[in-house]
């Protein structure tokens, strides 16, 4: 009895490892983040100086338009690999086409009818064909990246003669703050009412739920489907367009590896990889949450392939108490 005693205290009996999940999802994702900031303080007190500040909020923004398209996928129980080529894509198809001489915003047009077009493949082959999300997009990724390849002939793309109107989208400030973090502050706003507010929002939660159960009641599964993956084709175009903005050139390579930064930020951010839960103010705070991480990392020195481990062990880890909390649910 003592023995189970001292286990209980030590949240090891039966039941003890849920009672410390809860525990620690009832101290919430905004804590955390408070928590790392401390950390970051300890460890390098230039992390609140302004330059570096406005550094992980460009970082957050990069990080999160994209995840926000995530986040209305996986809410489906989809999955959307190809979001890092498509970036790639729009990347040197915007500096192409700028160089060319085109409008500005002629040029940003076709990048976001180009995401959108990448998205509704996606949600062609999966509402179609029955394709399953991650082969459907896996596909998507590996076609998307030969084509940046492809049309760039493997190498960067300059600007041309591009005007400092649109170095504002990616470089540029607005009432002190860059401009990319006020774009990610109307996606997430408009993300949230979306799916707060609105049937399609309803809509996206109730086939993630129950993709048969929400045709039963008359919910277009389909359509929904297909309509989340065009948004986060055309959200991985806007981060395109700013990423381009910033750097000044098209890179063939551009977003490689975004998908998994994305799919980590959801994740942490409390939506669940079994669908119908979770929002865009977890994905807000987990993408607060990584670009902390790496800045901490950068600030110490630690080598970039160093930090590959400790972001691959960090989604890992999101993963599995993940699993652990639909188990426990189940």
């Amino acid at each position: 009895m003592a023995d189970m005693a001292t286990r209980q205290e030590m949240g090891l009996a039966p039941g003890g490892f849920s009672r410390i999940v809860t525990v620690l999802q009832s101290l919430g994702l905004f804590w955390v983040l408070v928590a790392l900031c401390a950390v970051a303080v300890y460890l390098s007190p230039s992390f609140f100086q302004f330059g570096n500040m406005m550094n992980v909020g460009r970082q957050v923004a990069l990080f999160g338009i994209v995840s926000i398209g995530m986040t209305f996928v996986i809410l489906t129980r989809g999955i959307d690999l190809s979001v890092g080529s498509i970036v790639g894509v729009v990347a040197v198809s915007t500096a192409m086409l700028l160089s060319a001489g085109f409008s500005i915003p002629v040029v940003m047009g076709i990048a976001l009818v180009l995401g959108m077009l990448f998205g509704a493949f996606n949600g062609a082959g999966i509402v179609l064909c029955g394709m399953p999300p991650f082969i459907m997009t896996l596909g998507t990724l590996v076609m998307g990246r030969g084509i940046a390849m492809t049309i760039a002939n493997g190498e960067p793309q300059m600007l041309g003669e591009a005007t400092d109107a649109f170095y504002f989208l990616g470089g540029g400030f607005l009432l002190g703050i860059p401009v990319p973090i006020w774009i990610f502050a109307f996606v997430a706003l408009v993300a949230f009412v979306v799916l707060r507010s609105t049937a399609f929002g309803r809509q996206v939660y109730a086939v993630g739920s129950n993709a048969e159960a929400a045709r039963l009641a008359g919910i277009r599964v389909g359509a929904v489907l297909m309509s989340v993956y065009v948004i986060s084709g055309m959200l991985a175009a806007v981060t395109a367009l700013i990423t381009v903005s910033r750097l000044t050139v098209g890179e063939p390579t551009a977003g490689s590896n975004l998908e998994l930064e994305a799919i980590a930020i959801v994740v942490i951010g409390g939506t669940s990889l079994f669908g119908g839960e979770g929002g865009v103010v977890g994905t807000v705070i987990g993408a607060a949450i990584i670009a902390v991480i790496a800045n901490i990392l950068n600030l110490l020195g630690i080598s970039p392939f160093t930090q590959q481990i400790v972001k691959g062990a960090i989604i890992i880890a999101a993963v599995m108490f993940e699993v652990y909390r639909h188990r426990q649910k189940a």
